[in-house]
């Protein structure tokens, strides 16, 4: 009886998660239609075009909305391994100071070159983002072979990322006014950035870090109840947090080097996940949290679109994000 009840419940929820999953599936394939046509302008890929229209459509539109799709699976999958490594609800994909290393890359660039400079102009502000990025990742997978607490992992990025942002707030005070304004607009972040020549390089760092990503989805689940009970199922944890650290890395700091920072998504998503699918497994929620991201920063650039000065997409985020947090601390007490 006990087994029949058993097998009646899990098909319950296969099909109730199945059917979870088309609806999230359709919708993000609604939102990317709408976020393709909306604008300034309103363009239907179907219909005749003008040369100047195909031309908004395909070269800014498709771009666009595609990274925000990347953008939005990455920064929440990211977010959701943090949380599972360091048992922190409030844990996102910026905790171990990637972003901050790529907010220092930038800085160097745009402050010391010059708005006009020749390094700006031969190295470009994506592939600075990504230097300072790997080496705040270096520096923390170094760490990470010298200590066996989660927590002063923790603690030691979180400290990568205060020195990094203290680097960036010097060279501001130094900074020409042009040099400071350019670097301002890339920390509000921007899905307009990049286009079909940098989408290549973007994809392939998010693959990478999503390999990484499915090598740690079953230690996951094991992490879950403690690194001790983990370790007692055979789990290699050190290794595990390698993978877990890696996959990060490639995945936040590839989206802040090309789209700049994006706030609260890679916090707020896995919870919103984990309430809508009622598990923590990560075989549901990892790729779960990838469609909701998808689906979330598509509709934060479909806000963004609906002003005449369109607003950076970082500003919407947080006011999607910023509530779910505080439902969080309320709710823990």
């Amino acid at each position: 009886m006990h087994i029949c009840n058993f097998f009646c419940n899990f098909a319950a929820e296969m099909r109730r998660n199945t059917v979870i999953f088309i609806i999230l599936g359709l919708f993000l394939a609604i939102l990317f239609c709408l976020d393709v046509c909306s604008g300034s302008i309103w363009l239907w890929p179907f219909g005749d075009l003008t040369p100047m229209e195909h031309n908004i459509l395909h070269a800014i539109r498709l771009p666009k909305a595609i990274t925000a799709i990347l953008a939005g699976a990455a920064l929440s999958v990211s977010g959701l391994i943090m949380q599972t490594l360091f048992r922190n609800p409030l844990a996102g994909p910026y905790t171990l100071g990637v972003s901050s290393g790529a907010s220092l890359g930038v800085a160097l660039l745009t402050m010391l070159s010059g708005v006009t400079g020749y390094g700006l102009q031969v190295i470009g502000i994506p592939f600075a983002a990504c230097i300072g990025a790997i080496s705040v990742l270096l520096l923390v997978l170094a760490v990470s072979r010298r200590v066996t607490s989660n927590v002063s992992l923790l603690i030691v990025g979180l400290m990568f990322g205060s020195i990094a942002g203290a680097l960036v707030s010097l060279l501001q005070n130094f900074a020409n006014p042009d040099a400071l304004k350019l670097f301002i607009v890339w920390t509000l972040g921007s899905l307009s950035s990049v286009g079909w020549g940098d989408m290549p390089m973007l994809a392939s760092i998010l693959v990478l870090g999503a390999l990484f990503v499915l090598l740690a989805l079953k230690p996951l689940n094991g992490l879950l109840l403690g690194e001790d009970y983990a370790r007692g199922l055979g789990i290699d944890v050190a290794r595990t947090r390698l993978y877990i650290v890696l996959a990060t890395g490639l995945l936040a700091g590839g989206v802040t080097a090309f789209c700049g920072p994006i706030a609260f998504i890679g916090v707020a998503v896995p919870h919103i996940a984990r309430g809508i699918f009622l598990t923590s497994n990560h075989r549901l929620t990892a790729p779960a949290s990838a469609l909701i991201g998808a689906c979330l920063l598509l509709i934060c650039d479909l806000l963004c679109s609906l002003f005449i000065y369109p607003l950076p997409i970082s500003t919407v985020s947080a006011l999607f994000g910023a509530p779910v947090i505080i439902w969080i601390i309320l709710k823990n007490k």
